[in-house]
């Protein structure tokens, strides 16, 4: 199961290399989300909770915007079918999902090195802050590994990926949040410990959902 999996990893970093479509255009999306935010919204002003939650808004519809590509280059370029003959869907659902969890974890520390410096803030709670974006990047990766998955050969992609999508992410940003708030913020505390132990457990189920459903996806 490694060999395979990490050979997907490398075709999916090789692609984006030669290509550097979805990186470029995620970096060039939040840079202007966070300017933008910054000087029409006055960001930098607000009470230190709600900045603790901005920056997962933008991270949202920056993975909105790149990872619906998942599988979309296998359907548009008719190579659905050759991936079939040569790796077993869990084989390909771990490769997608590690080059996904790779890529979302260049964008948020991206993301949060520069939202950081503009708003002036800095961390309280170093464990939590990694925490953070580490499960953040684990969560977002599974379940838009499995969404793109699901409407790679659907006729209006982007509308359902949303659809799809954004109900099963509600709960995660809530719980991202929270965690957030305490490595920004307040520190370390019994509530904040059960913010991340909710967070290692979303990411948890959505992970194994998506190897126990992946299949089923693949092969229909």
């Amino acid at each position: 199961m490694v060999k395979p999996a990490f050979t997907i990893l490398k075709k999916e970093i090789a692609i984006e290399l030669r290509t550097r479509y979805a990186l470029n255009t995620l970096l060039a999306f939040t840079g202007a989300s966070l300017l933008l935010i910054l000087f029409t919204l006055r960001a930098d002003q607000m009470n230190p909770t709600p900045k603790s939650g901005l920056v997962w808004i933008i991270i949202l519809f920056a993975a909105m915007t790149g990872m619906m590509r998942s599988f979309l280059q296998e359907a548009d370029k008719k190579t659905w079918d050759l991936l079939k003959l040569h790796a077993q869907p869990t084989d390909i659902f771990t490769g997608k999902i590690l080059y996904n969890f790779l890529f979302l974890l260049i964008l948020h520390i991206f993301t949060f090195f520069f939202y950081l410096f503009m708003m002036n803030m800095s961390i309280v709670s170093f464990p939590y802050f990694v925490a953070a974006i580490l499960f953040g990047s684990a969560g977002l990766a599974a379940v838009t590994t499995l969404t793109s998955a699901m409407i790679a050969k659907a006729d209006r992609k982007g509308s359902i990926f949303s659809v799809l999508c954004i109900p099963l992410l509600v709960p995660l940003l809530l719980i991202l949040t929270s965690v957030t708030k305490s490595a920004l913020i307040e520190g370390a505390t019994p509530d904040a410990l059960d913010d991340l132990t909710a967070l290692i457990g979303y990411c948890g189920v959505t992970i194994t959902a998506g190897v126990l459903l992946f299949d089923f996806i693949w092969e229909d």
